[in-house]
């Protein structure tokens, strides 16, 4: 079953249940999908839909820390319950010491020795971990091990 069809069946299942923030958090992915498919005349392949959810699980990772500054605790809680429905549509995301070993790896494997090799780095790495793991997550390992 592809993700689209996953999303459609969710969609129908929480319209029943009238689960209204699990409704709105899958109807914001199906239409961020849908305007990248008439925007680009294709049809979205699986791995094209989990960028889409990895940038809006993004996007809500930073609204969290601006909700935190402006004292909304409502407004982070139901952020976070967004969030764990996001990550039902994305692979196992990787722990830091998964993602540290990743790293290390790459480091060796393309002799990287400061941090003025990171690019290269970042560019051996990413695609390893795409959907399981936040790029910030993994330069924030990346400069770590560097220093």
């Amino acid at each position: 079953m592809s993700i689209k069809d996953k999303l459609m069946g969710d969609l129908k299942e929480s319209m029943k249940s009238h689960n209204k923030l699990r409704k709105d958090v899958i109807t914001l992915v199906r239409s961020a999908i849908k305007q990248k498919e008439v925007d680009e005349r294709v049809e979205l392949k699986d791995e094209d839909i989990l960028d889409i959810i990895s940038k809006q699980l993004k996007e809500k990772k930073s609204s969290i820390e601006e909700f935190k500054k402006g004292n909304r605790e409502d407004l982070v809680k139901q952020t976070e319950d967004e969030i764990d429905i996001l990550l039902e549509y994305l692979p196992k995301q990787l722990s830091q010491d998964e993602l540290k070993v990743l790293v290390e790896e790459a480091i060796k494997k393309e002799n990287i020795t400061s941090m003025k090799d990171i690019g290269k780095l970042m560019k051996t790495v990413m695609p390893l971990v795409k959907g399981k793991a936040d790029g910030n997550a993994v330069n924030k390992i990346a400069r770590e091990l560097l220093n």
